[in-house]
């Protein structure tokens, strides 16, 4: 099996390749993410192409440096056209899912496989998720139960937890939702292996 290099320090992407029986190594992407999007952004990019491009980069960026196959991944969420990054703190996360509360936003999650820089596949699954219109009290104990882990991400959820009851409806790829839609991934993984 070719190696495969995980271009994330991302906690839910190792732990969705381990699930997966997957043997990979995980390797800082070491770029700054910043003002590629900014770029991007100027350029009037969307939220999905801004998460492909961000993931081609990391993917090429460690496979100039690293032999195999390397996987690169990017999320961004986007409301109405209106990107958000992960929140910085925790007023911050109460921002973001008042933002959000009783509203649909679309969540972009890509990934691509890179080798010597070149990019050999790509995909973005996307994701259509509802909260619900709670009320500040729940609100708050949301964020008092969940504190600082909320900040790891970009919606101020985490889905797989108590996240969960944020919402009234989810449309998408579940994987994806979690950083990296895993059922197209492992389907390019097997065509490269035959």
């Amino acid at each position: 099996m070719t190696p495969l290099i995980l271009a994330s320090t991302s906690a839910s992407r190792h732990a969705l390749l381990r699930a997966a029986g997957m043997a990979f190594e995980a390797v800082a992407p070491g770029i700054d993410e910043h003002g590629p999007k900014a770029t991007l952004l100027d350029a009037g990019a969307s939220p999905r192409d801004i998460a492909l491009a961000l993931a081609t980069l990391k993917a090429q960026s460690v496979s100039r440096r690293r032999a195999g196959l390397v996987l690169g991944a990017d999320q961004t969420l986007d409301l109405d056209g209106a990107l958000f990054d992960k929140p910085v703190d925790l007023a911050d996360a109460r921002k973001t899912l008042v933002s959000l509360r009783g509203k649909t936003h679309a969540l972009h999650s890509a990934a691509v496989v890179a080798q010597g820089g070149a990019v050999l596949w790509s995909t973005v699954a996307t994701a259509r998720l509802t909260m619900w219109p709670f009320d500040d009290a729940f609100l708050n104990a949301y964020l008092e139960d969940q504190g600082a882990a909320v900040l790891s991400s970009v919606g101020a959820y985490l889905l797989e937890g108590r996240g969960i009851q944020l919402f009234s409806l989810i449309e998408g790829d579940y994987f994806g939702i979690l950083g990296l839609p895993l059922l197209p991934l492992l389907a390019f993984l097997r065509v490269v292996d035959q």
